[in-house]
Order: structure tokens, then C-alpha cells, then sequence
């Protein structure tokens, strides 16, 4: 890190699981209103490719992320980004562990996974992701066990918001 503080990059699953579940629309709006809040203090982004992901879907998500928080899907279409991007397809390639399909998967143009870590690589933020490290999984690359292979530490939603301190009540 640059000693600065810390920068924390958004996976899909955050805001997804969030909109689906703990964090509904119709269940508190607090917590959505607290990441454009730190987004504007340039505390937390997420990448274009995540965006994306949302987008897919015709729904509350989609519009929050459309109309609250769309300055803060950042582009990764940058050389330093794409340079850790390539680390990163190069890592999930070399590992044996995982099968054919699920390297495939992790490598597909709807799965910004890869991008999410490459981004934190790239501009030295912190991971937060709901997934969690599984040392035996195969049929699928975890962002958790990338960001390990890179000495990278992930945090979950919680952890982010705690390090924010971020009071939903």
C-alpha cells in the first residue's frame, strides 16, 4: 500500500447478496446510502465489468447502481489493470487444482472475478467479497484463493463496513 487509507474494491456478490437479501431496498436504504457516502470520499469503487454483471438483472440493484452509483464503477481498461489481469489468468491457468471448466468460467467476459482482484492488484485496495476460501474446491476459482496466491487480503461486507464504521441503526 501507498500508506494512504485503505481503498476497498466492490465484487458483484456484495451488492448483489445485499439487494437480494440482508440489505433489500425495502428493508434499509442506510446501508446503500453509506456506500455512495464513502464512494464520494473515494474510499470504495467497484469496475465497470461488475457493473455489467448488475446490469444483467431488471431490478432494484440494477437501478440503485444506474441513478446512486454509477461514477463508481471504474474503468478497467487500463494498462496497469489489463498487466494484472494477465497475472492473474496466468496464475488460475498454472493451478492444477481446478478443472478445465471452472478455469474457463473464471476467464469468461460475464465474469468480472478476475478483473475484481486485478483491479485491487493494480491499485493496491482491498477485496471485498461475500465468497470465501475453500483450499479443496475445484469446480470453481473462489476470489478468495486468487487474492492468497497474491498475498492479497480479502474482507466480506461486514468486516468493510465495521473498518468504515458504518452504522446502519
Amino acid at each position: 500500500m501507498n500508506g494512504g487509507p485503505i481503498r476497498y474494491v466492490l465484487d458483484a456478490d456484495v451488492l448483489i447478496e445485499a439487494a437480494k437479501r440482508y440489505y433489500a431496498f425495502d428493508i434499509t436504504r442506510r446501508f446503500w446510502g453509506a456506500l455512495v457516502q464513502h464512494a464520494q470520499t473515494g474510499l470504495l469503487l467497484s469496475i465497470d465489468r461488475v457493473k455489467a454483471e448488475i446490469d444483467r438483472g431488471n431490478d432494484a440493484l440494477k437501478d440503485w447502481a444506474n441513478n446512486e452509483f454509477h461514477s463508481w464503477f471504474i474503468s478497467t481498461a487500463e494498462d496497469d489493470v489489463v498487466a494484472a489481469y494477465r497475472r492473474v489468468m496466468q496464475w488460475a491457468y498454472s493451478q492444477t487444482q481446478f478443472t478445465d471448466a471452472a478455469k474457463g468460467e473464471f476467464a469468461s467476459g460475464d465474469n468480472a472475478d478476475a478483473w475484481v482482484v486485478a483491479y485491487a492488484l493494480a491499485k493496491s485496495c482491498t477485496v471485498v467479497t461475500q465468497e470465501q476460501f475453500d483450499p479443496n474446491i475445484r469446480r470453481r476459482i473462489p476470489i478468495p484463493n486468487v487474492c492468497q496466491a497474491f498475498n492479497m487480503q480479502p474482507i466480506d461486507t461486514f468486516q468493510m463496513l465495521r473498518a468504515l464504521g458504518v452504522r446502519l441503526d
